[in-house]
Formats: C-alpha cells, structure tokens, sequence
C-alpha cells in the first residue's frame, strides 16, 4: 500500500479525501445512489466485500477487471483468475498478440457478461466518478458489460461530482502515480473520466460499499 506521507501529500488532503465517512454520509449516499437506479450493498470489511462481490458473480460467467488494487487487496481478482469457477478474460487477453489480435481483444474486454472494478468518488448526490489513463475500463462501465460490480471504501464519498474530480485530482491520482512508478516504472494521467449519475436498467450496476480503507 502507498504511504501518503511518502508521496509528499498534505496531511490535510488524507483527512478530507481518505477518511472513512461517519454513519449518517453513508446512509444519505446509499439512499440517493438507490434512488438513481444504483444498488448498494453495505459491508464491513474487505473479507465480506468479497463474499458479497462472488455471490453476485453466477459460475461459469465471463468476468473481465481493470486494474483495481481494491480488487487485488481483497482476493477478488486472484479468486476470478484461479478458482476455475468463472471464464476470466484478463488471462485470455494476455495471452493474444496486441498486433494481431487488437479487435478480438478490444470486443472481448468491451462487452463480458460482468465487469468488476472500483471508483474514485461516491457522491451523496447519487453518482460515481471513475478516472482512467487509457479509458479501458470505462466503456463497459457505462454500457457495454451485462453487469456491473464496483467495490469503494466509504473513504470515497464526497459531497458532490464538483469534489470528486478534486478529489481524483488532488488525492488518487498522486498516490495511483507513485504505485504505478513504483509497480511498473511508468507514470500515470487522468486522461477520461466517467460520471454515472444514474443508471436506467435495473440491477445493472451494484456498488459494494465497504466500512474500510481500501484503495485511492
């Protein structure tokens, strides 16, 4: 996990971007997503944010996944790649030559049956702010995937989209720069961003909304 302090970021930034929010937040959160055709599931900690996320996820699905350390932290992205239960797609795509293979690879990770992934803000307004360097991820999000998992720590909920974007700038994107210097020796952009202020087909999106520090 990347230390904030060996980042450089101000103190300050930790306590108003990555502070668990109090009870009451969560609740309006929860209640103005729901309204706006989001479903939540509360949970406690990382350990039952799995559960909920692979109880969700029916076997034998075709499952593909950005690239979320919430993921990765909780055991989500080891148990879709090893478990045998799922159709994975990031271990397919991997193995298939980018030259030759670009438009199955794009088709194959644009539309799965259920794409997994995390945000970088929840607003008590009702909406999720994810950024993206290369925008991958963000296609099935809006629309191409069948269903839509997303996990966030309630450190993520800020007051309205005006603060999520400061907040991808000001807090995520520093430390997801760090990471990704440190992981792969590259820097990172917030190049897209998409804002889902609501979703139209029912039960497509469901967000799992965590009591615990997990991600940027």
């Amino acid at each position: 996990m990347i230390d904030e302090v060996e980042v450089g970021l101000d103190p300050s930034l930790r306590r108003r971007w990555g502070t668990l929010a109090d009870g009451a937040r969560v609740n309006r959160t929860i209640a103005a997503l729901e309204a706006n055709g989001i479903s939540v599931h509360r949970v406690a900690d990382g350990a039952e944010a799995k559960s909920t996320v692979l109880a969700l996820i029916p076997a034998g699905s075709q499952v593909h996944s950005g690239a979320s350390q919430t993921l990765d932290v909780i055991g989500v992205t080891a148990e879709i790649e090893k478990s045998g239960r799922y159709k994975p797609t990031r271990p397919r795509i991997w193995s298939m030559d980018r030259e030759t293979q670009g438009d199955e690879i794009r088709r194959i990770a644009t539309a799965p049956d259920v794409m997994l992934g995390s945000v970088h803000a929840v607003t008590e307004t009702g909406s999720l702010l994810a950024a993206s360097m290369s925008g991958s991820q963000l296609g099935p999000y809006i629309s191409g995937a069948g269903h839509v998992i997303l996990v966030a720590g309630t450190q993520k909920i800020v007051a309205d989209v005006e603060d999520g974007l400061r907040r991808i700038d000001e807090y995520a994107l520093p430390l997801e720069d760090a990471r990704a210097q440190a992981a792969y020796g590259i820097r990172r952009a917030v190049n897209k961003v998409a804002i889902i202020n609501r979703e139209i087909t029912p039960g497509r999106i469901s967000l799992v909304l965590v009591d615990e520090l997990l991600g940027f």
